[in-house]
């Protein structure tokens, strides 16, 4: 070997000369380390499991309401009670739909489906301007959509309606004669008992309404005897026990069984034995009765009334003029189901006033029948009281069936008419140009005055001539109610 200038050896240079041409070249890794080996501060560990957890790495989430910190919550917007006008921006005004700035586009650009999904918005009046013009220029070319919408806005029309919910108390009088004019029934109810038909139905329709509390609800019965009201305390099923007793003299007279025969102990069902008089008949009821009436007497008296409109309805057109006994006076059957249809309603409203119920009167021409009834009782009942030395005395007799002096009644509103009451005799002709009075009266408040219900001096709302004959023609005309 030869000595290098550098002091290096030949073997040496040629080393050096061999690393520079493979210190560019790509270097191969090493060997990994040996487990024993492993340079732990090198290595980044993995996330630690949960039995290493860490709470100096861990970022906690947000505390319970128990460790709630006040200084790290961002509240969530006021409460009304806490708003504050500060931070409130107000929306932007509405523009107003005008031929410049349309909020919407104009109907010929809006597709069928839409359209038709706005339906039901507009039904409700939710649209807009532009929606709303929209749609009803849709609506006179699309005629199904035409007919939605019409199902739509009476659906509407029902879900905002202000009447009461009560049915209609002649609701059935209508469909039973709606029903009628369809198809004549094979055995028709008589034309006189079509009020009493009417009164017990409407008066059964509030019935079944009425839960079984307020069928001991109190009801005050008032009437007029002599020269003063007088009333008398019961309940509602009492109430429809005194009208089963009463109905039972029409019962008798049909040859049908009397009520009151089974509340009287060893009484015969049919025939004499029973008192007539319908005060004395009630009385008997009430007071033979063990306990107080409850709403099982609903049944009975339904069933009464039912069997009385079928008997009378099979029986033929001869019995209508059979003779009805109240004890102290008589009745051919048709008036005396209409006195029965007449005290029906009378009490039924005693009743709906009791339970707080709507009760409305009777057809017009149901009314206008009771009222002539009450006009033809008159003179009979003016007479009575003449012998009672309740009334004047006659002044000009006149023989049976010629006209004498007269009052003229008006009766006004529903049912009204004008009738001619013979003052000197029951038997004398009732005449217009025999007129020395004249009354005027709504026809509900005549009503309510032959029932007993208003005072005889309050009755009238226009009087005109003989004062005396008009007090006496009030007198008798409140003289015909009775218990």
């Amino acid at each position: 070997m030869t000595d290098d200038p550098d002091g290096r050896d030949e073997g040496s240079r040629e080393g050096d000369k061999r690393d520079d041409e493979v210190r560019g070249a790509r270097r191969i890794p090493g060997p990994r380390a040996a487990a024993d080996d492993f340079d732990l501060d090198r290595f980044t560990p993995p996330p630690k499991a949960a039995d290493d957890f860490d709470p100096d790495r861990f970022t906690p989430p947000p505390k319970a309401a128990d460790d709630f910190d006040p200084d790290r919550f961002t509240p969530p917007p006021k409460a009304a009670d806490d708003f504050d006008p500060d931070r409130f921006a107000p929306p932007p005004k509405a523009v107003p739909v005008t031929q410049e700035h349309d909020a919407g586009p104009p109907a010929s650009k809006l597709p069928h489906r839409v359209l038709k999904a706005l339906l039901g918005a507009w039904a409700l009046t939710a649209c807009s301007a532009a929606e709303t013009d929209a749609v009803e220029a849709h609506l006179t070319e699309c005629a199904p959509c035409a007919d939605e919408a019409l199902r739509l806005r009476d659906a509407v029309g029902l879900l905002h309606t202000d009447r009461s919910l009560d049915l209609d108390p002649m609701l059935r009088s209508r469909v039973l004669e709606n029903c009628l004019s369809r198809r004549p029934a094979k055995i028709p109810v008589p034309e006189w008992a079509s009020p009493y038909d009417a009164e017990t139905a409407r008066l059964d329709a509030l019935l079944r309404d009425i839960g079984d509390s307020e069928w001991h609800a109190p009801v005050r019965l008032k009437w007029f005897e002599g020269e003063r009201g007088v009333n008398r305390k019961t309940t509602v099923a009492g109430v429809i026990g005194h009208l089963m007793t009463v109905d039972g003299l029409v019962s008798t007279a049909l040859g049908l069984d009397d009520p009151l025969a089974e509340s009287v102990p060893d009484a015969p069902r049919r025939g004499s034995g029973l008192p007539m008089a319908p005060t004395h008949r009630t009385e008997t009821y009430w007071s033979a009765a063990r306990r107080p009436p409850t709403r099982t007497v609903r049944e009975p008296w339904r069933d009464q009334s039912h069997t009385l409109i079928r008997t009378v309805s099979f029986a033929g057109r001869g019995v209508s003029d059979l003779s009805v006994s109240y004890g102290d006076f008589a009745l051919p059957l048709q008036d005396a189901l209409l006195d029965r249809a007449f005290e029906c309603w009378v009490h039924a409203g005693d009743i709906a006033e009791a339970v707080d119920y709507p009760y409305e009167p009777p057809s017009a021409a149901h009314l206008h029948r009771m009222i002539d009834l009450a006009a033809r009782l008159l003179p009979a009942a003016l007479a009575e009281r003449r012998r009672a030395g309740l009334a004047g005395p006659a002044r000009h007799l006149v023989t049976a069936g010629s006209p004498g002096r007269s009052l003229h009644l008006e009766v006004e509103g529903s049912g009204g008419g004008n009738w001619y009451i013979a003052l000197d005799s029951p038997a004398a002709l009732g005449s217009p140009d025999h007129t020395v009075a004249q009354v005027a009266l709504d026809g509900v408040e005549f009503c309510q005055l032959v029932a007993g219900h208003v005072p005889p001096v309050e009755a009238a709302a226009g009087q005109r001539g003989d004062r005396d004959a008009i007090r006496d023609v009030l007198f008798a005309a409140a003289s015909l109610s009775r218990l």
